[in-house]
């Protein structure tokens, strides 16, 4: 089944049935977790639903950050039972039972990276046979088939997993197609990536500012989330002496280094830029993400590569427009001319003149109307109904 859901799916919601989630939650920090909550808060609207959660995420070894862990006041979370250890067989036995007595209609997933194949991949595998009866549905909720920075065997780990999976929601029409060409016969939807709706409301910018130690009066161009680099940091500082000969601009960089600090901070030196590029080398909390947008006229993300980014929809939910690189799913979602400016990638000259041309010609205001009036398009319903229309039998 290929079909796209780009609104809520039409229909009664159905009877109330029971959903599993297997994902990263509360006590784990980041996007996956925050979305995994959110899902299953909003499918528990209208259904019974068991989040079975990770006890760890990564080895410690392997995890390029700081810590793992969420320091949110007030983070975002749903009661969930943390059973599954990623690098531990015995507990992917253990949570398969635990899911399989719960007996639910469908088995909910989200993919991002092949290091959670094994895990989710045995997981689903054994409470279908478990349960036995054809249940439960296996779904998976796609953020990348293929991974921005490919290693051996990434493909393998995701075929496999794709073997004891039923049907897929992407949420792109750069996902689908990679899902296609893995496999022509895939049953999914499309449904867009919601937005991140729990970071409250756009502050004043100047209160923004202000908490941030920024001058209240010069441009800021934010570009936020974790560093490495498919995402381009280093294009948008090579960018800026550019901008800066038009824009007396500043960047901000808010987002932990997972790679390239040492780098960055000598090719900001070495262009003159220490004084108008601060690195908040740090994951925010929670209640610290709207002071960040809030203080930036754009928000910019001059990728590499991408299929879609989590951080357009903290953007649009806090109304900044956005500055994007033409790759993946972007494009989807940041309108040339309407929410945002998309220019080629890899090309530093290119995203200076886009910017350039954000300040020169005034477009904050009339980006920001259309941002307002496009993101009424990225609400939760749709995602619940297409998992409702996938959880019955083909």
């Amino acid at each position: 089944m290929r079909s796209r859901a780009t609104s809520p799916l039409q229909g009664e919601a159905g009877p109330r049935r029971r959903f599993a989630i297997v994902g990263i939650a509360h006590p784990m920090r980041g996007g996956i977790a925050q979305y995994t909550a959110i899902l299953a808060r909003e499918l528990s609207r209208r259904h019974e639903v068991k989040l079975v959660s990770y006890t760890r995420q990564y080895p410690s070894l392997l995890f390029p950050g700081k810590s793992q862990l969420d320091t949110s006041e007030s983070p975002v979370r749903y009661p969930a039972t943390p059973l599954v250890d990623s690098i531990g067989p015995w507990s992917w036995e253990r949570a398969a039972r635990h899911i399989a007595s719960f007996d639910p209609d469908a088995l909910v997933y989200k993919y991002w990276m092949p290091f959670f194949a094994p895990s989710l991949g045995t997981i689903a595998g054994r409470v279908k046979r478990l349960a036995g009866r054809g249940r439960p549905r296996t779904i998976m909720v796609v953020d990348n088939l293929i991974p921005h920075e490919r290693r051996p065997g990434d493909l393998m780990l995701t075929r496999w997993l794709m073997r004891r999976t039923d049907a897929y929601i992407v949420q792109s029409a750069a996902v689908g197609k990679d899902l296609l060409a893995l496999d022509p016969s895939a049953r999914f939807l499309e449904v867009p990536h919601p937005l991140y709706n729990v970071f409250g409301e756009r502050l004043p910018k100047e209160e923004a500012r202000r908490r941030l130690g920024l001058a209240p009066d010069r441009p800021v161009l934010l570009f936020f989330g974790f560093v490495r680099a498919y995402k381009g940091l280093d294009l948008l500082i090579r960018a800026l002496p550019q901008v800066r000969r038009r824009i007396d601009a500043t960047l901000l960089v808010a987002g932990e280094f997972y790679e390239g600090r040492e780098d960055t901070v000598r090719l900001v030196a070495s262009l003159g830029l220490s004084e108008v590029v601060q690195l908040r080398d740090d994951y925010l909390p929670d209640e610290r993400v709207a002071e960040v947008f809030s203080a930036a006229d754009v928000v910019v993300l001059p990728y590499r590569s991408a299929t879609q980014s989590g951080i357009v929809q903290i953007a649009y939910q806090l109304e900044r427009p956005v500055i994007c690189t033409g790759v993946g799913g972007l494009t989807e979602v940041v309108l040339d001319g309407r929410t945002g400016l998309v220019v080629p990638p890899g090309e530093p000259d290119a995203l200076a003149s886009a910017i350039v041309r954000y300040y020169e010609e005034q477009l904050e205001e009339p980006f920001t109307q259309g941002v307002r009036a496009e993101k009424a398009k990225y609400g939760w319903d749709p995602m619940v109904r297409a998992i409702e229309e996938l959880s019955a039998p083909a």
